[in-house]
């Protein structure tokens, strides 16, 4: 990392371009104004910073901020927002309204990541069926979640935030799922907000910077799948 001069703030992420956790902390800086220097890590090897600055884990992303790591995407976005508030914040700002991100943040990690997103990626036959069917039943909960928000555009209520940005960077990724799935997910006729949500996600000047391009995305899928999938 380079050298910080007297009051200079110097912020670094280590990250891998294709993944939707690290694509969320780039989203939180870029939303915030927050500059900072980009080190892309392929973690195979694993570089000695990555080892050094999450010894736990030792995946992506980690901020370092002022020499000082931060590790796992949600609490990183949470200190983003905490350590930079001047300018847009990214959690609401009543309790309860930020329980309920907090909430739905955490079934993206826990549920739709592991159940959809790794069950259509890493398996097949009826494994596979599976994953679909957790694809859909998990959109579906969050189509009615964004109905909850009574029209208004974003999860976070007018303004894009937390949520969103926790969510969005999936949107790169469904394409890949569609192609190892063999089917279309069906967004006009049962998640027609949500397709709306990422359009409207997508025109923000953050997620076009950061988010890859789709067909770019299942390049590096389809290789990946194939540690998993013998059949293909």
């Amino acid at each position: 990392m380079a050298k910080m001069g007297q009051g200079e703030e110097q912020v670094n992420v280590l990250s891998l371009w294709v993944s939707p956790f690290s694509m969320r902390v780039l989203i939180g800086l870029e939303e915030k104004g927050v500059r900072y220097e980009y080190q892309e890590e392929n973690l195979d090897p694993k570089s000695e910073l990555l080892l050094q600055m999450n010894p736990i884990h030792k995946t992506v992303p980690v901020l370092i901020h002022n020499g000082k790591p931060v590790n796992e995407s949600l609490i990183i976005l949470e200190y983003i927002d905490e350590a930079w508030p001047t300018s847009n914040p990214l959690m609401p700002s009543n309790p309860y309204d930020r329980a309920v991100v907090r909430f739905w943040a955490d079934f993206l990690n826990k549920k739709f990541f592991e159940d959809a997103f790794y069950g259509i990626l890493k398996t097949e036959g009826e494994a596979l069926e599976e994953g679909k069917r957790y694809m859909l039943k998990y959109l579906g909960y969050l189509e009615g979640e964004l109905s909850a928000r009574r029209g208004k555009p974003y999860f976070g209520g007018e303004q894009f935030g937390y949520l969103d940005i926790a969510f969005i960077p999936y949107a790169c990724w469904f394409h890949s799922f569609e192609t190892f799935g063999k089917w279309k997910i069906p967004w006009e006729s049962e998640f027609p907000r949500l397709q709306q949500w990422m359009k409207k996600c997508m025109r923000r000047e953050s997620v076009k910077k950061i988010l890859p391009d789709p067909l770019k995305v299942l390049e590096y899928a389809t290789p990946f799948r194939k540690k998993f999938v013998t059949s293909e």
